[in-house]
């Protein structure tokens, strides 16, 4: 019974003991220690006490309470763990890529970006390197390079695998770049690291590299890919010398002789030109010259030696300096066994025959001659390089020889080469009439430019008959070539109603066009009225509409500065009083533009508008390519000109004809007030 109840006491005493807010304990040493249970207290020890003091454990530092305003970060997080996307709400990798597809397809950039960058993230799934391909080859497509390079670089980042298309979609990138130089040095880096993994290019990444490198000016690299696709025992193609035809039209300079060293080449190496090929060479007639004349001599003894072949081995008899070091161009040399002496003079003599050969030179077929051509020196326009080529009609002989149909792109690069004459024109439209080709009226647009450019304006506006017997319309760059012809106010006034009545809306282009009239004719009020129009549309000027601005005014300032040191001069008061009323107007007209007091080139930095950022932001609502995609890929209208009287072309009857074009768009003269 004691012993019980001694337990008892014991266990209240315990009980009692633990329930206490403090106890006492013993430490290892034998000191004893104390602990304090202190709930919801702050501490009011500063940290450097609170570092020292034996009593005080786990508070190296003060307590802080809890921040009102919670940290964005913190919110993103808790938002991610709580909102989990459903399953319902993901889509498979197919479906994902089609919608890529879909916005690239309408040229909706933003849109596909987001895609993999805003709701793959949102609905937790993980890109594979499909994705990637897909948006790099459609930011390609564009010249977006510096967002394809970014995908490129987040590609490697996910650890997806980077294949031989995405090789060619970067590529290809750089060559549509709108900044050669950033462009070129893309594609230089992109190849040193092609080189460092260990890659070995194919046909298609070859391709894709001799684009990027010609377009961006280094023709050098260019040519250099080909001679490894020799020495690799890759096929060189057909599309491979169109791109190295594309490469010497951005040598503006010596881009014609590069050219014709290509095209013979290709003969060499048994490869059938195209249409592409056959329109790239036009392009090169159009813009590229000759270069240096001396080394162009070298070149056509070179390509006429070459040309000469006996069954066996090529004969190249005349040591002719190749225009450069790589395989593709130089020479080719024999194999060694000993040539007849026989046949070195037949070599001779063929060769002497082509180069005294009578009649157009023909520096285009696989037996090129010079004809009767005396100087190069005298070859300086488009229609003299196209005559080295033995001019339009051989240059048709020569697809039909190749059995290449030619379309009418063929045909609106040759009339961008031919002579400025009617002859020419009425030979050309002949040849679309005998080849049954419809025209589109990009041709017609072309053909209003040339007679345009050479001061033709009457004859610009007969191709509107054409167009008409053509059952087609005009669209907005008709009326912007036909503003190269509006000499006066009355001329532009009549053009404006005319695109009035068509339901088309002008541009800074074609106001441009106008303004460009308007200053080379020193006329005032033209060009008062031209700033009238972009005030009241609130157009944006763009950089060749303030480079006209300014010329004119360095003109204007110019004579009135003549007027003064001649006083008496006839025409000074006139000139002065129109002079301070269009100064009064232009200051004006600055203002309201935010132009005001910026010279030229800050004026352009305002109104010049970066290429990439149309795709940083995504397309407004009701944009066109959203309410009708069909639209923007629908093919333009073709039809037969059949009903174009082309016998009437550069004939003294064709009086007749201008009067009843005129009487249909052009005799509408009645003044129409642009600015009341």
């Amino acid at each position: 019974m004691l012993n019980a109840l001694r337990r008892q006491c014991w266990t209240q005493f315990r009980t009692r003991i633990f329930q206490q807010p403090y106890f006492i304990t013993r430490g290892l040493g034998g000191s004893p220690s104390v602990c304090v249970k202190k709930a919801h207290r702050t501490d009011e020890f500063t940290h450097l006490e609170a570092v020292h003091s034996p009593d005080q454990f786990g508070t190296l530092s003060p307590q802080v309470d809890e921040p009102e305003i919670a940290d964005e970060g913190d919110l993103r997080e808790e938002d991610f763990l709580q909102n989990i996307p459903s399953q319902g709400q993901k889509l498979s990798v197919r479906q994902y890529a089609d919608t890529i597809k879909e916005h690239l397809k309408n040229n909706r950039i933003r849109e596909a970006l987001d895609v993999v960058e805003v709701r793959m993230k949102q609905d937790r799934v993980k890109p594979v390197n499909y994705h990637f391909n897909l948006l790099i080859g459609g930011c390609a497509r564009v010249g977006y390079s510096k967002k394809a390079f970014q995908l490129y670089n987040k590609m490697k980042q996910h650890g997806l695998k980077v294949t031989g298309g995405t090789y060619t979609s970067l590529f290809n990138a750089c060559a549509t770049s709108p900044f050669l130089a950033d462009g070129l040095k893309r594609a230089n880096h992109l190849r040193e690291i092609m080189i460092e993994k260990g890659y070995e290019p194919n046909e298609t990444n070859y391709n894709a590299m001799i684009k990027a490198y010609g377009r961006c000016g280094d023709l050098k690299t260019a040519f250099q890919l080909v001679d490894e696709m020799v020495e690799r025992r890759l096929n060189v193609g057909t599309d491979t010398f169109n791109f190295l035809l594309q490469a010497c039209i951005t040598d503006r300079e010596y881009g014609f002789r590069h050219a014709l060293l290509v095209w013979h080449r290709m003969y060499h190496m048994n490869v059938s030109p195209d249409r592409y090929s056959f329109n790239l060479l036009l392009r090169c007639v159009r813009d590229c010259q000759l270069g240096e004349l001396e080394t162009m001599e070298q070149v056509i003894e070179q390509i006429l030696s070459q040309s000469i072949v006996r069954p066996q081995h090529q004969l190249a008899t005349v040591e002719a300096k190749p225009a450069t070091d790589n395989a593709l161009v130089a020479n080719e040399q024999s194999d060694g066994q000993s040539i007849p002496s026989l046949e070195i003079i037949n070599v001779y003599s063929e060769l002497t025959e082509r180069l005294n050969h009578e009649g157009v030179p023909d520096l285009l077929s696989p037996k090129p001659h010079l004809g009767s051509l005396i100087k190069l020196g005298e070859v300086r326009k488009a229609e003299d390089r196209l005559l080295l080529l033995g001019g339009s009609s051989n240059v048709l002989a020569e697809m039909k020889r190749c059995s290449v149909e030619p379309d009418i792109r063929t045909m609106t690069e040759l009339l961008d080469v031919i002579p400025p004459t009617y002859a020419a024109e009425k030979q050309l439209l002949t040849s679309i009439k005998q080849l049954k080709l419809g025209c589109d009226i990009d041709f017609f647009n072309i053909l209003i430019k040339k007679r345009s450019m050479r001061f033709d304006y009457e004859g610009a506006k007969d191709v509107l008959y054409m167009i008409e017997a053509a059952n087609l319309e005009p669209d907005i760059v008709t009326y912007g070539v036909l503003a190269l012809g509006c000499q006066t106010q009355e001329e532009a006034r009549s053009l404006l109603k005319m695109m009035n009545q068509a339901d088309v809306r002008i541009n800074i282009q074609i106001l441009g066009a106008m303004l460009r009239q308007g200053c080379a004719r020193h006329n005032f009020r033209y060009v008062t009225e031209v700033l009238n129009i972009v005030k009241r549309e609130r157009l944006k000027p763009n950089e060749p509409f303030l480079r006209h601005l300014e010329e004119f005014g360095k003109v204007c300032e110019k004579r009135d500065r003549d007027y003064d040191a001649k006083p008496r001069q006839k025409g000074r008061d006139e000139f002065k009083m129109e002079y301070n009323r269009y100064r009064m107007h232009m200051d004006a007209w600055r203002e309201h533009m935010g132009l005001q007091g910026l010279a030229l080139d800050q004026a352009l930095g305002i109104v010049r508008e970066h290429p990439w950022e149309q795709f940083k932001q995504p397309q407004p609502d009701g944009f066109e390519a959203v309410k009708n995609p069909k639209l923007r890929h629908k093919r333009k209208k073709h039809h037969s000109i059949r009903k174009v009287d082309v016998d009437a072309i550069g004939d003294d009857d064709d009086r007749d004809v201008r009067d009843e074009v005129h009487k249909k768009v052009g005799d509408q003269t009645a003044e129409v007030r642009l600015v009341h």
